[in-house]
């Protein structure tokens, strides 16, 4: 027994005579990297799959209806839209806030949408009727493909939680707005989603003094 131990410490020795466990060293991995280096693809699409519709499923059982669950929804994803500007930021602090409404759209239409989903969202569009609205679309939302809603709930749309998000970048970065999810069907995208924003009457009083100088 004894020369077992004996031998076992010797090989311990030579490779740094130190034993880290393996959930040790995965722990020290993620605590030593860099938060300002974005890196790609670490969340499995499965997972978050699996994730998001459990989350849907929870909130389901506290929520008495469609316009309910799409406020749950939307408030989860306001908290993850919070934290998720701060991190943005941090990574890029050489930069200056940018005062004008076009600007801060193009960079969710792009950044944001590129940080969540690995690539920008399909189209940014001005309502024809109202100038306040502006419409962020995509064509395959990630968040709503492995959902299966049952046809009494058929005007549900799970983007609300990407909604959720796109509010509270706007809100951090002083465009409050109110951001919703619609289902906007077109040839080829039956479930394309057109997140709706619709901007407080300061922000585009703004706009117009911006504009005039």
């Amino acid at each position: 027994m004894q020369q077992a131990l004996s031998g076992m410490n010797s090989r311990l020795s030579s490779i740094g005579g130190s034993v880290v466990g393996a959930g040790d060293a995965r722990t020290r991995a993620q605590l030593d990297r860099s938060i300002t280096r974005p890196r790609v693809g670490e969340v499995s699409l499965s997972a978050f799959a699996f994730l998001f519709s459990e989350l849907v499923q929870y909130s389901q059982k506290h929520v008495k209806g469609i316009q309910d669950l799409e406020k749950r929804l939307n408030l989860v994803g306001y908290r993850v839209g919070q934290r998720l500007l701060e991190l943005l930021v941090f990574r890029d602090r050489g930069s200056k806030r940018d005062v004008k409404l076009l600007n801060a759209l193009l960079f969710i239409n792009t950044n944001v949408w590129k940080a969540l989903f690995g690539k920008p969202a399909d189209s940014l569009e001005k309502s024809s009727e109202h100038d306040d609205e502006y419409m962020i679309s995509d064509n395959d939302l990630v968040v709503n493909r492995y959902i299966s809603i049952p046809k009494e709930m058929a005007q549900l749309n799970t983007g609300a939680f990407v909604a959720g998000i796109v509010e509270a970048m706007l809100d951090g970065s002083g465009f409050p707005a109110r951001v919703t999810a619609h289902t906007v069907p077109v040839a080829g995208f039956p479930f394309r989603t057109t997140i709706l924003i619709k901007f407080d009457a300061k922000v585009m009083e703004r706009e117009k003094r911006l504009a005039d100088k």
